[in-house]
């Protein structure tokens, strides 16, 4: 049965115990560092930003640097878009960092170092998309938006649906979300985070600990816990264009400045043809420049 099939036959929404989930949050939630008193939507949107495809352990240490490094957006402005790149080191897709660079410019050039509490504003900075607008306005400022990633759209899948798998993004998430979301505005930003982590911890896509859930009421459970339609298969990394390109800008970030093009040869000697790919896509996504003289360098170094 497809997912919209199997929405039309269930019960309206409310199968998740609003009570139940937001006492097991505040009993067992994650300490992490950006959910602490004091840290500031700029700092939450940092995190946002680096989290997305990285797990948290990866994402800790370095949004630390960063938030000493660069504690208002105008600091990273300041700095220049090799630094961040330089900083942002193996967390994973570098277009993110380059993005987050011009947001910070935007924020500190346009609204004086603030972060707008207002998801429509959010979306209009670069690099913000829907799902981190919303985090930012839920988590930073506390408002009552639905936060759906891929956590929360597999948790929303079983206990309300009886769906293995949440199958692809769909416009329904947003709106099947929101009608969980308890009417409380404090409530319902408490609720979206522990929703988040319920799917983080407990409720995980290759090994869900069913009898570690706190909600007494489970659509997945009471169906026989039915086996996902689609068998999603493992990212593979090694030999790919993107292990290619990390290559390459390793040696780039380790570079004072530009390096010739036998450096980065040399970097990645297994496939002429996929270096070769690899450094073209890492020069249209603006991570590395050539000079005039034939050179490469991280964006920004070209012609220093």
């Amino acid at each position: 049965m497809r997912r919209g099939a199997a929405a039309r036959t269930l019960p309206a929404y409310g199968a998740i115990d609003t009570d139940v989930l937001i006492d097991w949050y505040a009993a067992t939630a994650r300490d992490l560092p950006w959910r602490r008193p004091g840290v500031t939507a700029w700092q939450i949107l940092m995190s946002e930003i680096m989290l997305q495809q990285t797990p948290v352990v990866r994402v800790e240490p370095i949004w630390r640097e960063w938030v000493a490094r660069w504690p208002v957006p105008s600091a990273m402005a300041a700095a220049s878009q090799a630094e961040v790149l330089r900083a942002w080191g193996k967390l994973g897709y570098p277009r993110r960092a380059l993005r987050l660079h011009e947001c910070a410019t935007v924020l500190a050039e346009r609204y004086g170092d603030a972060v707008p509490d207002d998801v429509e504003a959010l979306l209009a900075l670069p690099g913000i998309g829907a799902y981190t607008a919303r985090a930012v306005a839920c988590f930073a400022y506390g408002q009552r938006v639905p936060v759906v990633d891929t956590n929360v759209r597999r948790v929303v899948a079983r206990a309300v649906h009886g769906l293995g798998d949440a199958g692809n993004p769909s416009p329904r998430d947003l709106p099947e979300t929101e009608a969980l979301l308890p009417a409380p505005v404090r409530r319902a930003a408490v609720f979206s985070a522990a929703l988040m982590e319920l799917g983080a911890t407990v409720c995980t896509a290759r090994a869900p600990a069913c009898d570690a859930c706190p909600l007494p009421r489970c659509a997945w459970v009471a169906a026989g816990r039915p086996a996902a339609e689609v068998v999603r298969k493992t990212q593979k990394y090694e030999g790919t264009d993107r292990q290619a390109r990390g290559r390459l800008l390793d040696v780039l970030r380790a570079a004072e400045g530009p390096v010739e093009r036998l450096r980065l040869d040399l970097a990645w000697p297994r496939d002429p043809g996929q270096r070769g790919r690899a450094l073209d896509s890492l020069l249209v996504d603006g991570l590395v420049e050539q000079t005039s003289d034939g050179r490469f360098a991280l964006a920004g170094e070209g012609e220093r």
